[in-house]
This record gives structure tokens, sequence and C-alpha cells, in this order.
């Protein structure tokens, strides 16, 4: 699952404008203009995941509403970034959708303006 579950989500984070990926800290990193948006998780759990940006408020509605999906991911996580686990069930729309709220955040307006949420 790991391996065709960062096959779908890099192929989301670049079909993105201007998206690229890096390898950071021995993990790939999703960036717009240099700043990261989407990054592999470097959680050891024994599903797939990824962390990305999300509005204030999202992050606890998340992880309180499906802790089984969400979590609080370490480092960025008290910046309001949430995890995601990529289960065999994943609902991938719902993941582009969430990638693609991280770009915007990231991007900047103009660009973000040319993306609908």
């Amino acid at each position: 699952m790991n391996r065709q579950a960062i096959t779908r989500l890099r192929r989301i984070c670049l079909g993105l404008p201007e998206a690229e990926e890096r390898e950071t800290w021995g993990i790939a990193t999703w960036r717009i203009r240099a700043r990261i948006f989407c990054m592999w998780s470097t959680t050891d759990t024994p599903e797939a995941a990824f962390w990305c940006k999300a509005p204030q408020g999202v992050q606890e509605m998340l992880v309180e509403a499906a802790p089984e999906r969400f979590f609080i991911p370490p480092y960025v996580g008290h910046k309001g970034w949430i995890g995601v686990v990529l289960d065999p069930s994943v609902d991938w729309y719902e993941v582009a959708a969430l990638v693609r709220r991280s770009w915007r955040m990231t991007a900047p307006k103009r660009l973000a303006a040319t993306v609908p949420e």
C-alpha cells in the first residue's frame, strides 16, 4: 500500500500549478515556490500517511471526528497541520481536496486563485 499510496499522492501534488517534489529529511516533500504544502509522513505507523496544512480549527475538528483517519503530526502539528492515514479504504477525492486546500494556503494569492477550492 505504501508504494501505491505515495504514487497517488505524488500525482495529486504534482498536478497542482508550479508544484515540485524535493526530498528533505529523507522523505518526499511537495512545495510551491520552495514552501512545503505537503509531506510524506515520518511517523512509524503501519499505514502510509501524509501531512498537510489546514485552516485554523480544522485540525481539531478532523481529529476529533475521525481519530482513526486523522492525527496531529509531530513538529508541525502545533501550527495546525494535519496527518492523514492512507489505509486501503481512503477516499482519494478527500485526499485531493485536503492537498489542494493546503496548496492554496501556501501558494501566492494570485496563483492560488487559479485553482478552485
